[in-house]
């Protein structure tokens, strides 16, 4: 397949730009404009196109998109306006915006910056001139040096996209880690087409029925945050409220004292995330302390009806690779990674199928826990779950010394929690905060937690086991030597690249380093968001939820060979069938959320799906 890049220019100013508007938002507003489209043909030459709209869209009508696969930087946005503007749907999309994120982190991935690592040309600032002018403001002379900025823009874009593609790593480590996998390009197009090919629909009427709800129900909670505000103002206090909601306090290191603190400022990633918590009365909370007037289900309706008025079609805004795990993330202003899954669905009833058509929603059944064991050689769990034994009431039998069944509510319970939150070393300490904050709460006694974490880490050796050699494969990507982890053949530790997946790609440590004091030492890392621990539990969470989202997305991959795949949520899969082909289409979607690949033969993957005219019904 041929591949064309392309580049698009168009009208900003100070108040209508990317900065300050969503992509889907800047595309469909009534004052986007295109000033004109740099293109790299497959031989290399180089052209623009410019004119009214009408204009474009005649010479765009005279390309076979169908033999190209379209490269740009940042696709979705190039992408959008191609799709929603123009009716244009390559053959596939590429965008190395996204490959920079699967190589080199979340942050730091404009076309300037991957330039500079590479050793490319400066990128060079002529748009900077161009704010408030449209294309009539241009004169002959303004208007050619903008081409040439453009097809700069164009030339760069193509040669990050032969340097990444061919040897992935940056080159100067002076080592070519091979090809960026032809899978991963694979979910990129998939990612871009969500957005870019919408079908799901929003239905405005709930969505604004909904943000009355919200309202009326966060009035009601902050009349229930019966605490002084002196109790919210402090750190120690507003720390120790959270703990007893069950949810992770959040921390950070002092750029001052280098010592662990609380992350509890407006600015905090932390704290952005309490913002967004799942939980209303944590956003409530958040709110009330930083004097937020709205929460996080406010905005984020409102921000549904406003697309909803635009246009009702839903495009789906996820990041590709932007976790450390390679997982999604939400985007474009919207975090559909945490709608709420149980009790009052919400905005999930708000997001429909388009008529004719129904939504098939398929999870993962239980997969980390799943992948975990098998990871670990933990074979007696393994077969446990490939026998369809309630691994949950078998530990719960375990722990309480009597027979459990799903009739033993509470005593299931725990014993869910433990094989569900314990596996990366949890302790009896966040075990304890975590039953008493569950509902319905389970007030257990800290010796008696600490006895459950001690028949539950007894029960699975290898699981326990494998926590230890993680703290050796960190010791190895600090010492830049190599090892196995966990499974032989599946993860290996390469020295200073970290950690390689089975799919190719690598989940990195960067700034490794070890820290010591009078009685232990810990190890830690330096990110984009500043200083990270790490240890041997939380590593093999980071490779476990890695190994599950490679498995989920190549299942993925072959549900949307067959039918339009829309969104992904952690585990689960969106796809859209026909009203008359819904049960052949439901067990083809269960057929490839079974599939295995080669590297995990023997994992039992397990899926259950549900179906519905509209998300939370599915």
């Amino acid at each position: 397949m041929e591949i064309l890049t392309i580049d698009f220019e168009t009208y900003y100013d100070k108040e209508y730009s990317l900065s300050k508007l969503t992509t889907e938002e800047y595309v469909r507003d009534p004052r986007f404009e295109v000033i004109m489209v740099g293109i790299r043909w497959p031989d290399g030459r180089l052209d623009f196109i410019e004119g009214t709209h009408l204009e474009i869209k005649h010479q765009f009508d005279e390309i076979e998109w169908g033999r190209y696969a379209v490269l740009c930087h940042n696709t979705l946005f190039d992408g959008a306006i191609l799709a929603w503007r123009f009716g244009v749907n390559p053959a596939a999309w590429l965008d190395t915006l996204s490959m920079g994120r699967a190589m080199f982190g979340s942050r730091n991935n404009s076309l300037a910056s991957l330039a500079k690592r590479y050793g490319l040309d400066d990128k060079g600032t002529f748009v900077q001139n161009a704010m408030g002018m449209r294309r009539k403001d241009f004169s002959p002379s303004e208007f050619q040096q903008y081409v040439a900025y453009c097809l700069k823009d164009v030339e760069l874009c193509y040669d990050l996209w032969h340097l990444m593609s061919n040897g992935w790593y940056d080159p100067s480590d002076g080592d070519n880690r091979g090809v960026f996998p032809i899978q991963e390009l694979k979910l990129i197009d998939l990612h871009i087409r969500m957005f870019t090919e919408p079908m799901l629909r929003l239905n405005l009427n709930k969505l604004e029925g909904h943000l009355e709800e919200v309202v009326a129900h966060k009035a009601v909670l902050m009349e229930r945050v019966t605490v002084d505000k002196s109790e919210l103002m402090s750190n120690q206090r507003f720390a120790v409220l959270l703990e007893t909601l069950g949810v992770d306090v959040p921390m950070k290191i002092s750029p001052t004292t280098g010592k662990s603190t609380f992350a509890f400022a407006k600015t905090d990633v932390g704290m952005k995330a309490l913002l967004e918590h799942e939980s209303p009365t944590v956003q409530a909370l958040a709110a009330a302390r930083l004097g937020v007037k709205s929460t996080l289900e406010e905005t984020r309706t409102q921000r549904f009806i406003d697309i909803a008025k635009r246009d009702p079609r839903f495009p789906v805004p996820l990041k590709y690779a932007y976790a450390r795990t390679k997982r999604s993330s939400g985007g474009d202003g919207i975090n559909l990674q945490n709608l709420p899954s149980r009790g009052n669905v919400g905005l999930k009833e708000c997001i429909e199928a388009p008529p004719g058509w129904v939504i098939i929603n398929c999870d993962s059944s239980n997969i980390e826990a799943r992948m975990l064991a098998w990871w670990a050689g933990q074979d007696d769990l393994v077969q446990d779950f490939a026998n369809g034994v309630d691994v949950y009431c078998k530990l719960a039998t375990t722990i309480f010394g009597r027979q459990i069944t799903k009739a033993d509510q509470q005593e299931r319970f725990v014993g869910k929690t433990v094989v569900l939150g314990c596996g990366y070393q949890t302790g009896a300490g966040k075990l304890q905060v975590t039953l008493k904050a569950a509902k319905p709460s389970v007030d257990m006694p800290a010796d008696e937690c600490e006895r459950i974490i001690k028949t539950y880490r007894d029960s699975v050796p290898k699981i326990v086991g494998l926590w230890n050699q993680g703290e050796r494969a960190i010791q190895a990507m600090y010492d830049n030597n190599s090892m196995w982890f966990g499974r032989e053949g599946v993860v290996r530790i390469e020295g200073k690249y970290g950690v390689r997946l089975p799919s190719g790609l690598y989940i990195s440590y960067p700034q490794l380093y070890r820290a010591f004091n009078s009685k232990l030492s810990r190890w830690g890392y330096k990110d984009d968001t500043g200083l990270v621990d790490i240890y041997g539990g939380k590593l093999v969470e980071n490779v476990c939820q890695a190994l599950a989202r490679i498995i989920v997305m190549y299942q993925m991959l072959r549900i949307a060979r067959k039918l339009p795949t829309k969104l992904t949520v952690h585990d689960s899969v969106v796809a859209l069938a026909r009203e008359e082909e819904v049960e052949a289409a439901r067990a083809y979607v269960e057929e490839c959320m079974r599939w295995v690949p080669d590297w995990a033969k023997g994992c039992p993957i397990n899926c259950e799906s549900g179906i519905g005219r509209n998300y939370g019904e599915a």
